[in-house]
């Protein structure tokens, strides 16, 4: 699958081994749901996020033990880059940094006076470490809020444009940015406005975006406009969910948009009328069946022989059902027919076979 996006050039960082920004791909972010303290238990969740395909994990440090607890973690996980998520408190930045982190997410402007964002500046300039800034439309600066009236796009690219002249008045350019908020319009209004404005990468995603299906559907709408208009260098999907349906939430919206490949795509028929055998159930239980394999490959799935090869000829290996029966395809040519009951074993052992 190709793309005809023209992607916004921006600086480049370094997080770890993943680059963000300039050329380098999209990556996909998540964040851990749980204690950061609990080392064994952070190491587990971060186990199952690269499992699913995340690129960059971060962590919440609330407080000096969790700060500390960072140490721990970087010395078992070596592979996959750790940011740090830290509001006000200067001295958890400092003490991550020592601890081996790979980025921290920071508001210059909210951790006091100018010395102690020096010494943050100054210890993440020592490592080679980079900063976001992240700003939320839910907790603008009061006389931001008082200026616009209340949360909106001009108020967020003000404020991080504000946290971002605090660390290029000391030099530091290292940086990359974010500006979320619930609101989908607001959301996508202030990255455009950004874009405008700066040539620094930017960290794309809609923040509090709510379960599942609410979730799924603000981000795909949210993150998939700014992709297909160039903007946005690495992704978080927020869901009110388990961490890897985040990631894999993420890498479909970069598929379906064609900038990235690898792994199976699924297409299916919406079913009709004609449709004759349980398809849904049967999508279903190829799409589990599926879910970890990583062979580049595209499964059709559809209701009937009436277009079912035809519209899915593309696809590398299909099914279209019949009467209680369905046809196996590959490339748009029938191999042979297949009754229902063996349908999904037929099509995972041609898929195998592959």
């Amino acid at each position: 699958m190709s793309n005809s996006f023209e992607k916004r050039m921006t600086s480049q960082v370094k997080v770890g081994s993943v680059l963000i920004g300039g050329n380098a791909p999209i990556s996909v972010q998540s964040m851990t749901n749980v204690d950061t303290r609990d080392t064994p238990l952070v190491l587990d969740q971060i186990r199952r996020l690269k499992e699913a395909g995340c690129e960059i994990v971060r962590l919440a440090i609330p407080d000096i033990e969790a700060a500390k607890a960072i140490a721990a973690i970087k010395k078992s996980e070596k592979q996959i880059p750790i940011v740090a998520d830290i509001h006000f408190d200067y001295r958890l930045a400092l003490e991550c940094l020592n601890n081996g982190i790979d980025k921290i997410r920071i508001n210059p402007g909210n951790i006091g006076d100018m010395d102690r964002v020096k010494q943050v500046v100054t210890a993440s300039k020592e490592r080679g470490i980079p900063i976001r800034i992240g700003v939320n439309a839910g907790s603008l600066e009061k006389e931001l809020l008082a200026k616009f009236g209340g949360p909106s796009s001009q108020a967020m690219v003000e404020s991080a444009l504000g946290h971002v002249k605090i660390l290029e008045d000391l030099n530091f350019v290292d940086t990359v940015i974010s500006l979320k908020a619930s609101d989908v319009s607001m959301t996508i209004e202030a990255y455009r406005l950004l874009a405008s404005k700066c040539s620094y990468p930017l960290h794309v995603g809609v923040t509090e975006a709510g379960t599942v299906k609410s979730g799924t559907i603000k981000s795909a709408i949210g993150i998939g406009t700014l992709l297909a208009e160039g903007i946005g260098d690495t992704i978080r999907v927020s869901l009110t969910s388990a961490p890897e349906l985040e990631v894999t939430t993420g890498i479909s919206i970069l598929k379906a948009l064609g900038l990235r490949k690898g792994g199976v795509e699924i297409i299916s028929c919406p079913t009709c009328g004609r449709c004759q055998i349980d398809l849904i159930e049967i999508a279903e239980q190829v799409e589990v069946a599926l879910a970890n394999c990583k062979k580049e490959i595209k499964i059709a799935i559809m209701g009937c022989g009436v277009n079912g090869p035809g519209e899915a000829k593309e696809a590398d290996i299909g099914i279209a059902g019949g009467a209680g029966t369905a046809i196996l395809f590959r490339k748009g040519e029938i191999i042979r027919k297949v009754p229902q009951s063996d349908l999904v074993f037929e099509l995972l052992k041609e898929i195998e076979n592959f």
